[in-house]
């Protein structure tokens, strides 16, 4: 019986990035707009192919992040995600993703790389509700990169990655509002912000006035792992409707007004 030689699938390596920033209160995405095929002319998220043989993977995010915001990065929060290796999610052949999350406060307006003809800060409601279609299965990775950031937030100190060097807990607040998409109780926030050592430490005596009374600044302290967490509020649901049939009474219906008042002037 003759065996086939069994020979490995040639596979091609790049990396995405989900680089999320804070834009006039709102969680955005950078989104690209491809310049060549495939899906030339889709929004996708900014990327690319390892450079060369001898790239490290992280070097690559590093060399991609830095086309896409000309950031460097000791200026911005950068992890992996995910690997993204469905078979067919790229007409180009057998294609694997290293995704990775990137994030960073105030980014500017973003120059197009090499393979894109535009790019754009996108709000991320567009891309989760679908209304914003993206290639490939970048629509997912933001998905995936979305939830890593507000389950980060419960339970990191990331959210200081969305402020600039000093910051009020008003701006610190509104970073969780906009990731968790969500309103909070202020008082209830403070109280929280507070119970957790070493989450924020106080910026010395300057203050920052926003049209109200002078707030006092903060930045970011040591510690990483928040202990109480903050846990984001659970959206209240709507109960659902029932389909039970409804059960015949078994009792006669309550008599009118003037049926009552008929029957009494009969006894």
């Amino acid at each position: 019986m003759q065996v086939d030689e069994w020979s490995p699938t040639p596979v091609l390596l790049t990396v995405d990035l989900v680089i999320l920033t804070l834009r006039e209160g709102r969680l955005c995405v950078l989104l690209v707009e491809r310049g060549e095929d495939p899906f030339q002319g889709m929004p996708a998220l900014p990327g690319g192919f390892l450079g060369h043989a001898g790239e490290e993977i992280l070097d690559a995010a590093h060399r991609e992040l830095s086309e896409e915001t000309a950031l460097v990065a000791e200026c911005v929060h950068l992890e992996q995600l995910a690997v993204y290796g469905a078979t067919g999610r790229d007409p180009r052949g057998r294609v694997v993703s290293v995704a990775h999350l990137a994030i960073a406060p105030g980014l500017p307006e973003p120059v197009a790389g090499t393979d894109a003809s535009d790019a754009a800060w996108v709000p991320v409601d567009a891309v989760l509700s679908g209304a914003v279609e993206l290639a490939f299965d970048h629509r997912r990775i933001v998905t995936d990169g979305v939830e890593r950031a507000r389950t980060k937030l419960e339970h990191s100190a990331l959210a200081t990655a969305f402020c600039a060097e000093l910051f009020t807990i008003t701006e610190l607040q509104q970073v969780y509002e906009a990731v968790w998409g969500t309103e909070l109780d202020t008082r209830n926030f403070y109280r929280k912000v507070q119970a957790v050592k070493g989450f924020i430490v106080p910026a010395g005596p300057a203050r920052r006035t926003t049209g109200g009374r002078p707030a006092r600044l903060y930045r970011a302290g040591p510690r990483t792992v928040l202990y109480p967490p903050l846990i984001r509020p659970v959206p209240a649901e709507e109960p659902a409707p029932s389909t039970e049939e409804p059960v015949p009474s078994t009792q006669e219906p309550a008599p009118s007004a003037p049926e009552q008042d008929a029957k009494q002037e009969g006894e």
